[in-house]
């Protein structure tokens, strides 16, 4: 049994093409989030050049840029899964992500 095969049953995916969608949605997904970071926290005011005077300056501006990655990466992805008709598979990983966070009571047990 391949790889893909063993996701397809994991994730409940009936076809590759599912597969392939869910793929790109990945793809895309971090990708823009990744860019979208950027901008966000130069319209708050964190640079990186902000943190030059500090000790380990670089890696706390990388810290917050990386909790900024998170909640954008997050609703990105439930944005991306709809347009490529794919949301309730989204909407179901992203329930299992933010459980396994400690957000389970937000959400019902099924």
């Amino acid at each position: 049994m391949s790889y893909f095969d063993r996701l397809k049953i994991k994730w409940a995916v009936k076809s590759n093409f599912q597969l392939i969608i869910i793929f790109i949605v990945f793809a895309i997904t971090g990708s823009t989030s990744v860019k979208v970071a950027g901008p966000i926290l130069n319209y708050i005011g964190i640079l990186p050049n902000v943190f030059d005077d500090f000790f380990l300056g670089g890696i706390i501006y990388w810290i917050l840029r990386i909790l900024i990655v998170f909640p954008v990466y997050q609703v990105l992805l439930i944005f991306f899964g709809t347009l490529f008709f794919q949301f309730n598979f989204f909407w179901n990983f992203e329930k299992k992500i933010l459980k396994s966070i400690g957000l389970k009571r937000f959400f019902k047990d099924s």
